[in-house]
């Protein structure tokens, strides 16, 4: 913890160690300020807060990955790959998205599709090989009198989509481009097309998701709380 947060605010590992002692100790942001130039280096208490919270961040996730080490391992299905993965994990998102496929859940259509044996046909679905054979003929060894073609694919479908949404790379690489590429859309409500309000400037409003200030886009959601605006990413 202390040779990040010194890498990160650029300052002694030393002075970084004595400020979140006297932090443990009980000492306040103003006092340490004011009072203990001596150990901190002169800090500024912006930089003292900076390392509180910073302190507090980096707790609070090496308590997180040892909650979700412990859960997985419960389940057996801890392997030395995944254990390095959610090590190396520099956020909470990030060790939410290893840990999603393991995270007890309620029942699902390809938790059912599963029971149905249809795991195999999802796996040569995913693959995407060429085949001389349709999608019916390819699904027909999976069928069952109480089990149609179309059922069938449409549970290995399930299975597919369930596999990708708890791929945590595959998570990581879509929010770092919607981030990067959607655009926040906004309009107004029927109900409110004809009426004034504090939500006026969102009422025909378009904004990349890279750019949208704070404050504009707790307002869009404002907005949509009190049904106001309709918005969307696109």
């Amino acid at each position: 913890m202390i040779d990040t947060i010194a890498a990160e605010v650029g300052r002694p590992k030393d002075r970084v160690s004595a400020v979140l002692k006297l932090f443990e100790e009980g000492a306040t942001v103003p006092f340490i300020a004011r009072y203990r130039k001596e150990v901190t280096g002169a800090m500024d208490e912006d930089l003292l807060r900076t390392i509180q919270a910073r302190a507090e961040s980096l707790q609070e996730l090496a308590e997180r990955k040892t909650a979700v080490l412990k859960s997985i391992a419960e389940q057996d299905k801890l392997t030395p790959d995944l254990e390095r993965a959610i090590g190396a994990a520099s956020t909470l998102q990030a060790v939410e998205d290893l840990y999603l496929p393991y995270r007890p859940k309620r029942r699902t259509r390809a938790m059912m599709a599963r029971e149905k044996g249809l795991e195999p046909l999802a796996i040569l679905l995913q693959e995407q090989r060429p085949t001389q054979v349709s999608l019916e003929e390819l699904a027909a060894p999976f069928t069952s009198p109480d089990l149609a073609v179309a059922d069938a694919l449409a549970g290995a479908g399930d299975i597919i989509a369930e596999t990708l949404s708890t791929t945590a790379d595959l998570r990581a690489w879509l929010r770092q481009h919607v981030t990067r590429h959607a655009v926040y859309v906004s309009s107004v409500t029927a109900r409110w097309r004809e009426q004034k309000s504090k939500f006026e400037a969102y009422y025909d409003y378009r904004k990349p998701a890279r750019d949208i200030a704070g404050h504009a886009l707790l307002a869009l959601r404002r907005g949509e709380q009190e049904e106001v605006l309709s918005v969307k990413l696109e």
